[in-house]
């Protein structure tokens, strides 16, 4: 069964950036740089909404409109860590954030369906 390491949120003024982490370990039977993974958040009162995740298929990262161009996916096999580099971040990201196995694409967005996180979540929160 896996387990996960969570880091990296925490309180940043808008424009700030923050980098979070999630490290996988444990037993498995597919090995990490063969795992389609991912970020999904929830948002005070909302739903959860799928950030960005990769599959292994076609090894495409892909991102919810509003993140593109400011928050970067990223893995690090030797380390079964995967990251979010969050730049320019805005109040409306302020959310507890979730890395997931799996990774769910529909209509070329990253999608909640199927996934369940991986992790209790970390805290985002981005003040004005």
């Amino acid at each position: 069964q896996d387990q996960v390491a969570e880091s990296g949120g925490g309180l940043v003024e808008a424009g700030g950036s923050l980098k979070l982490s999630c490290r996988v370990s444990g037993l498995s039977a597919l090995p990490f740089d063969k795992r389609p993974m991912g970020w999904i958040r929830q948002a005070p009162g909302a739903e959860r909404e799928g950030v960005s995740c990769i599959t292994t298929s076609d090894q495409i990262t892909y991102y919810v409109d509003s993140v593109k161009g400011r928050f970067i996916l990223s893995k690090d096999n030797d380390k079964n860590t995967l990251y979010l580099q969050m730049n320019d971040l805005k109040p409306e990201d302020t959310a507890i954030y979730f890395c997931t196995p799996g990774c769910t694409v529909i209509g070329g967005s990253p999608s909640t369906v199927g996934l369940r996180p991986w992790g209790q979540g970390i805290s985002v929160n981005v003040s004005t």
